[in-house]
């Protein structure tokens, strides 16, 4: 079994998790951490046992014994961060939301063709056990025609108008933060909306606080999507079907439950307890591409990708989400 040296950039919140994941898998070497701290790039490096510690970005991209970075800073330097590890022959697994829209989305897989470099946007749920079962659920007919997506992702965030929420130089707000979810979820059980109706409001900072967001797709089917960063919600997906319903519990986009209910049939219950958190099913797909030599993965692909941030920029537009021009450059 090849052993892969990761380098993760930025050890933010996320970082910390992944990290702590990595270290279930036993392909995966914990080699190299970079922040534009060294302090912190060095506490990072104490604690989960990291070989080199870097006090910049460019540092641990010019390392060359890196040969996989995750990319953990916030979503405005997604773009940048990345395009600099791809530059620099790295495979990049980036948090999502992959970029800030659609234009610096289809730069970055340029890079990685040119370069020849693995990519894939970190949408965890997509790997983790609990939604692949419920996945299969769906699509295996056991509610028969989809009728309804109904999902959300709520909180209520301590307010910090300078912090990574609520800053719009940060690209603050709920849709990209944690809207990115649910809309996930409607595009992967029933595909690019036909058409959609999105609102948002917004605060003080101009971020969208709360968003709310229709879907009509193809056969029909609907989707009612809302997320928050100023209130609490119950943070699950719900799927009607013409022979019942299926639940995906709180929270329902990291290792959660299932609860089934089917037309004249006792409800059924399924529980997953996982190691960790939850990350480490991501780190393993891109370890087993680097493997079969593959430039993109089969599960979460760059079309998927593509259409999740082209979906995302169409919610924006329509609920007048802007952002300073700045960061958002390609």
């Amino acid at each position: 079994m090849k052993k892969y040296n990761w380098g993760i950039l930025a050890p933010g919140r996320i970082a910390h998790k992944f990290a702590s994941d990595l270290k279930l898998l036993p392909n995966a070497n914990l080699y190299a951490v970079g922040s534009r701290s060294m302090k912190r790039a060095q506490e990072f490096a104490s604690k989960y046992g990291f070989e080199k510690a870097y006090g910049s970005y460019e540092e641990l991209a010019n390392d060359p014994g890196v040969e996989v970075v995750y990319i953990a800073s916030p979503h405005v330097g997604h773009y940048a961060n990345s395009v600099m590890c791809l530059n620099q022959g790295k495979a990049v697994l980036c948090e999502k939301p992959v970029a800030m829209n659609q234009n610096q989305f289809n730069a970055m897989i340029e890079s990685a063709k040119k370069n020849r470099m693995f990519f894939m946007e970190a949408l965890w749920t997509r790997f983790i056990p609990s939604f692949l079962k419920f996945k299969d659920l769906v699509e295996s007919g056991t509610i028969g025609e989809i009728k309804i997506i109904e999902s959300d992702f709520c909180f209520k965030a301590p307010y910090d108008p300078a912090g990574r929420l609520f800053n719009p130089m940060l690209g603050g707000g709920s849709l990209l933060d944690i809207g990115i979810y649910p809309v996930f979820m409607a595009l992967t059980m029933a595909g690019v909306p036909e058409s959609m109706h999105a609102m948002a409001k917004q605060g003080v900072t101009k971020v969208d606080e709360s968003c709310s967001i229709l879907f009509k797709h193809p056969k029909g089917i609907l989707s009612i999507l809302y997320s928050s960063v100023v209130n609490h919600g119950r943070t699950q997906t719900i799927i009607y079907g013409s022979k019942g319903y299926i639940r995906l519990n709180t929270m329902w986009h990291m290792p959660s439950s299932i609860d089934l209910f089917l037309n004249d049939k006792d409800p059924e219950h399924f529980s997953f307890k996982e190691p960790g958190n939850g990350y480490q099913y991501e780190a393993d797909e891109v370890m087993n591409c680097l493997n079969q030599g593959k430039l993109a993965s089969e599960i979460f692909t760059w079309k998927d990708s593509s259409d999740l941030i082209t979906t995302l920029d169409k919610i924006r537009a329509q609920a007048l989400i802007h952002y300073p021009p700045e960061i958002e450059p390609v």
